[in-house]
């Protein structure tokens, strides 16, 4: 299970207990704020793009949509959401719990400059019932993410 390989990568920086998982869905983002008790755009919402022959994932907020033509001008091309049934075997996490954490090797992480509005944002964990709550300096350092990027609209 997905969750397995986020709680083990957490495990590391001594976090798994962070994780928190509910009798409930929160595959979606207003099915996560319900389980929070929080606001949908303090869900982190996390996309899988095929990118040329690579697979992205791109954190966002939960109020944010991936804007066409600023994803073109960032990566050079149109994007292209991964099918339903790609999500798992190409980044490790099913749709409803695809995550920024213990994605498959070769998976690149991409931050949103829509989170950074935020103290703290509540990211999915591997499964669809379960989120961590993290700071944005926390976000960082987890994630190894190459770059903040500017892909997204209707957040601002």
């Amino acid at each position: 299970m997905a969750i397995e390989r986020v709680r083990e990568f957490f495990k590391q920086y001594d976090m798994e207990d962070r994780i928190i998982e509910f009798d409930v869905s929160s595959a979606t983002v207003d099915l996560a704020a319900a389980a929070l008790n929080c606001e949908g755009k303090r869900i982190g919402k996390t996309l899988s793009f095929h990118l040329n022959d690579d697979v992205i994932v791109i954190l966002t907020a939960g109020d944010a949509k991936i804007d066409n033509s600023k994803y073109k001008k960032c990566f050079g091309t149109k994007a292209k959401m991964l099918a339903f049934e790609e999500a798992e075997p190409l980044t490790g996490h099913a749709v409803g719990g695809v995550c920024p954490f213990a994605v498959n090797e070769g998976v690149k992480i991409y931050l949103d400059v829509s989170i950074k509005r935020f103290e703290t944002i509540f990211p999915a964990c591997g499964s669809g019932n379960s989120a961590i709550e993290l700071t944005i300096p926390e976000i960082e350092k987890y994630t190894g993410y190459p770059e903040w990027i500017d892909v997204c609209k209707g957040w601002e």
